[in-house]
């Protein structure tokens, strides 16, 4: 399989401090990829390992079939730690002093303002931009070689709920084009509305990676029903006694959502009242707290 992003092993350390531990990480092509975990994770390290920009203490990074440092790396784009650009000039000169480095000409400065929403005020200083407008020039600047590969960290970091929703329209828009973009965040809603994979990070080892919905669990259904000790009985020889428990007083079952009605016509049948059945849906705030606190668990 041909993976833009593959790691085995990744490690770095620090003296006695291990920022990252044997992080084994792939990013599939065309895919939105959101490496979710809180502040001091180990997320902005292992982006700068991918990049080239430190050396791994141990493990392996292969990066669109290369290994960074060897040699010149050719299409990817990044965004790491927030922007930086001339403050005194434009939005669209401080793209063209770029261009010129990186030998791209002026129509793709042009084509990555429309892309970022930037073209009205391309000739306004940098300076004057608010955070939302210098992160989603950062972004243009990295979009400029046409790179077939995104990597940005905390792209909405700092920005206010107008410039975190216009930052997560601009990363959809990429992924709907084929772009493969690796986005860094400690935000799950961030992850979750423009994702379509999450690895979760905990001080420094991947904890979990799936698809929002893989991370959530299997589905089923969450029942009330009176008297609770014969619902339970009851559920439990309907479906098993491996798929139902008992959680804050009502009944989670791992079945179908669509056999709703068959439950709740058995269980009236023997005689008890529900008072509630509706699917169940794992709240992913709390199922990324439980992987942070079982990774924090497993490296202390």
């Amino acid at each position: 399989m041909n993976l833009p992003v593959r790691t085995e092993g990744l490690t770095k350390r620090y003296g006695g401090l291990t920022a990252v531990r044997n992080l084994d990480l792939t990013v599939r092509a065309g895919e939105v990829y959101g490496f979710l975990g809180p502040n001091g994770a180990g997320k902005t390290t292992t982006l700068r390992m991918l990049l080239g920009l430190i050396r791994p203490s141990a493990g392996t990074v292969r990066l669109l079939g290369r290994t960074p440092g060897a040699g010149r790396l050719t299409g990817v784009g990044a965004l790491i730690e927030g922007p930086a650009f001339y403050p005194y000039l434009s939005g669209r000169d401080n793209l063209r002093v770029l261009a010129r480095y990186a030998g791209v000409g002026a129509d793709r400065v042009a084509a990555v303002l429309d892309l970022v929403d930037l073209a009205d005020r391309a000739g306004d200083r940098y300076a004057g931009y608010s955070l939302g407008m210098k992160q989603r020039l950062g972004v243009a600047a990295a979009l400029l070689k046409d790179p077939r590969l995104l990597i940005l960290d905390e792209p909405t970091n700092g920005l206010d709920p107008a410039g975190m929703a216009d930052m997560r329209t601009l990363i959809r828009r990429l992924g709907a084009a084929g772009s493969t973009v690796l986005v860094s965040s400690h935000l799950l809603g961030e992850v979750e509305q423009v994702c379509d994979r999450v690895g979760v990070i905990a001080r420094g080892e991947l904890v979990a990676e799936g698809s929002v919905d893989e991370l959530r669990g299997a589905a089923g259904l969450r029942v009330l029903a009176d008297p609770p000790e014969q619902a339970v009985a009851r559920a439990r020889e309907l479906v098993g006694a491996d798929r139902v428990r008992v959680v804050d007083g009502g009944l989670e079952l791992t079945i179908a959502p669509e056999r709703a009605a068959w439950l709740n016509a058995e269980l009236v049948g023997a005689g008890l009242a529900v008072r509630e059945l509706r699917p169940r849906e794992r709240d992913l705030e709390q199922i990324f707290f439980d992987l942070v606190e079982r990774g924090t668990a497993d490296v202390a």
